[in-house]
C-alpha cells in the first residue's frame, strides 16, 4: 500500500512553531494549491490543504518562510478525530510533511 502526496502551493498564513506537551516542535500551515484546470467560468479554482510539519522541518519552515511563499511538500495523508468542547467529534484530514522544499518567495511591495 502507498500513501504519498506531493503538493506545490503558497503558504496562507505566517508559520508559527509550537511545542507539544512532550517537547516536540510542530507547525500547522495551510497551503493554497491551484488546480491545473479551469472551471466553467474560465478561472482556476484553489484548494486549501492543511499540513502538519514536525521537528526540524517545522522550525526551518517557520524561520525561512512567510505568508505567500511558494513551497513544495512531500508527505502522507492522515486522518484524525478532533473532539470539540460541545462533545461533537469531527474527522480531520491533513498532510503530514516528510520533506519541504522552499521554491520561491513572493515579491515584497515597497512603499516609496
Amino acid at each position: 500500500m502507498l500513501n504519498q502526496s506531493i503538493l506545490v502551493g503558497r503558504i496562507v498564513q505566517e508559520p508559527e512553531v509550537r511545542e507539544t506537551e512532550n517537547g516536540n516542535k510542530v507547525t500547522n500551515i495551510t497551503l493554497a494549491v491551484q488546480r491545473s484546470y479551469k472551471n466553467i467560468e474560465g478561472e482556476y479554482d484553489t484548494d486549501f490543504i492543511s499540513c502538519v510539519l514536525w521537528k526540524g522541518i517545522a522550525e526551518s519552515t517557520a524561520e525561512y518562510c512567510k505568508k505567500g511563499d511558494l513551497i513544495g511538500i512531500r508527505g502522507r495523508i492522515q486522518t484524525r478525530v478532533v473532539e470539540y468542547p460541545d462533545d461533537t467529534k469531527r474527522n480531520v484530514m491533513e498532510v503530514v510533511a516528510e520533506r519541504v522544499t522552499f521554491l520561491s518567495s513572493k515579491k515584497q511591495e515597497c512603499d516609496a
